[in-house]
C-alpha cells in the first residue's frame, strides 16, 4: 500500500514536471502574463476617467478585481493542459509507473498554484508601477492573498472537472469561457455595483467574484469589508465541497 509520504513525494515530482514544461514551451504562459497586463492597461486608461472621473482613483478600485479575474483565466489554461495530457496518453504512461494514482492530478494542481501566484504578482506589480498603493498591514495583505489563492484552489476543481470531462481543447475552452465570462464581467470587478442597471445588480451582489473582489479591496485599501470576507470563505468552502468529489470521480473514470 502506498504511504502518504511517498504519494506526496510523487505529487511534488510531477508538480515540478509541470513547471519545467514552461521552460521548453514558454508560450503557455502568455495568457497568464499578457492577459492581466492587457486588461489593466485597457480598462484603466480607456474607462478609468469614464467610471471614476480620474484614472488614478479608478486604479485603486480595479486592480484587486483584475487580480481575481486573472486567477479565473489562469484556471482556463490549467484545464486545457490537463485535457491535453489526458488525450495525448501522458496519464496512461504515468499510470503504468509505480506511483500513487492520485499523484498526477495532485501534481497538476500544485504546479498550477505557481501560475496563480504569478498571475497575482503580475497584476499588482503593474498596478504598483502605475500608482496603486495599499494601506493595509502585513496581516491584511496576507489575508487578501490567502483568500485569492483559496478561491483559485476552489475554482481549479471546476477546471479539473471540465478538463477531464471534455473531449478536446476546444470544448474545454468553450465550457470554461461560459463559466468565466458571466462570473468576471457580470461582477463589480470593473464597475461599482451601484452604477450597474438594477436588474444586473441582483446577480452581481450574489456573484462569488463580486464578494471576493470586495473582500480583497477592503483588506488592501483598509476600508470596511462588511460580510464580504465571510461570504467569500463560504463560497470557497461550497465550491470545493461540491466540485472536488465530482472532479476526482471523473478523473478516476478517465485516468
Amino acid at each position: 500500500m502506498m504511504s502518504p509520504r511517498r504519494a506526496l513525494r510523487h505529487s511534488l515530482t510531477l508538480a515540478w514536471r509541470n513547471l519545467t514544461k514552461f521552460k521548453h514551451t514558454p508560450d503557455q504562459l502568455l495568457d497568464i502574463t499578457l492577459m492581466p497586463i492587457t486588461f489593466v492597461l485597457m480598462f484603466v486608461f480607456l474607462f478609468g476617467n469614464a467610471v471614476s472621473g480620474d484614472w488614478h482613483i479608478y486604479l485603486q478600485f480595479v486592480i484587486p478585481g483584475i487580480a481575481v479575474q486573472a486567477l479565473m483565466f489562469a484556471t482556463l489554461s490549467s484545464a486545457i493542459s490537463l485535457n491535453t495530457d489526458l488525450r495525448n496518453g501522458v496519464y496512461d504512461r504515468l499510470r503504468s509507473l509505480p506511483i500513487a494514482r492520485s499523484a498526477p492530478l495532485i501534481g497538476q494542481i500544485i504546479g498550477d498554484a505557481v501560475k496563480y501566484i504569478l498571475a497575482i504578482v503580475i497584476v499588482f506589480a503593474l498596478g504598483a508601477a502605475l500608482g496603486f498603493r495599499t494601506h493595509a498591514d502585513p496581516l491584511a495583505i496576507a489575508a487578501a492573498a490567502g483568500l485569492m489563492l483559496g478561491f483559485a484552489f476552489a475554482i481549479c476543481w471546476i477546471a479539473t472537472l471540465i478538463g477531464v470531462a471534455a473531449r478536446n481543447a476546444e470544448t474545454v475552452q468553450a465550457l470554461s469561457l461560459v463559466l468565466i465570462l458571466p462570473l468576471t464581467f457580470g461582477s463589480n470587478v470593473f464597475v461599482p455595483t451601484g452604477k450597474l442597471p438594477g436588474w444586473l445588480q441582483a446577480w452581481v451582489k450574489i456573484n462569488p467574484v463580486t464578494q471576493l473582489s470586495d473582500a480583497v479591496r477592503a483588506l488592501l485599501l483598509g476600508t470596511p469589508a462588511g460580510t464580504a470576507v465571510t461570504t467569500s470563505l463560504l463560497w470557497i468552502a461550497a465550491i470545493t465541497a461540491v466540485f472536488t468529489p465530482l472532479a476526482i470521480a471523473a478523473y478516476r473514470r478517465r485516468a
